[in-house]
């Protein structure tokens, strides 16, 4: 699980939520979960809780900190959590290599390669982008409008149109054999977005489960 703070105020203040408090509450969420996993007494807000059974997990379920930002690295260090940029940004994994050693923590970084393409695997691509371009345009570009000129995130793009967003590359159309060719060090599959068909979605992870995912793990 990756928990990172937003940077939509809107969703703030759907629940009436102070979006200034954000760092705040995020660190109350993690002290607090991290508190609850061991099983024993803990304070909350003036209550004494203790929360069983505690996870199987030793020393608790995999979390880490996501964020783009000094203040989120400090605060994966600070709580000896993993920490997870939101983009390529060996700057800040730098940083929370530091913050680790001043706070006498240990963790580790799960940072995007610099070129992170969203897949969805097809046998015919070309059929695939015509009947489902659309689909993933108006999720690129709603998700466009939601970033300032300071979010630093892997997946940004300015496309309009579908043949656009097609020769940007941010979102990728291949076949198993175009996949396993990429070649890259992480693969991030997107195989439903929103409106399309969920049958759709299946034929895309049965094809990278079964022609790519076994050939993968040869390698």
């Amino acid at each position: 699980t990756v928990a990172g703070i937003g940077y939509r105020p809107e969703e703030y203040a759907q629940f009436d939520v102070d979006y200034k408090r954000r760092g705040a509450l995020q660190d109350e969420l993690l002290e607090t979960l991290l508190k609850a996993w061991t099983g024993e007494d803990f304070e909350y807000r003036g209550r004494t809780v203790r929360v069983t059974p505690r996870p199987f997990s030793d020393p608790h379920p995999l979390l880490l900190v996501g964020g783009s930002s000094k203040a989120a690295a400090r605060r994966a260090a600070r709580l000896g959590l993993p920490f997870f940029p939101s983009a390529h940004l060996p700057d800040i994994e730098a940083y929370y290599k530091e913050r680790l050693v001043e706070y006498g923590t240990e963790g580790w970084t799960m940072m995007p390669a610099a070129v992170t393409p969203l897949l969805h695997l097809a046998e015919d691509p070309d059929r695939a982008w015509a009947e489902h371009g659309e689909h993933f345009l108006h999720e690129a570009r709603t998700y466009a409008s939601w970033q300032s000129s300071d979010i630093r995130s892997a997946v940004k793009s300015g496309a309009t149109t579908v043949e656009e967003l097609r020769a940007e590359g941010v979102y990728r159309i291949v076949t198993p054999e175009e996949c396993l060719a990429l070649g890259l060090d992480s693969y991030v599959l997107h195989p439903l977005s929103g409106g399309m068909s969920v049958d759709e979605g299946w034929r895309s992870m049965h094809l990278f489960c079964e022609n790519v995912l076994p050939r993968l793990k040869a390698l």
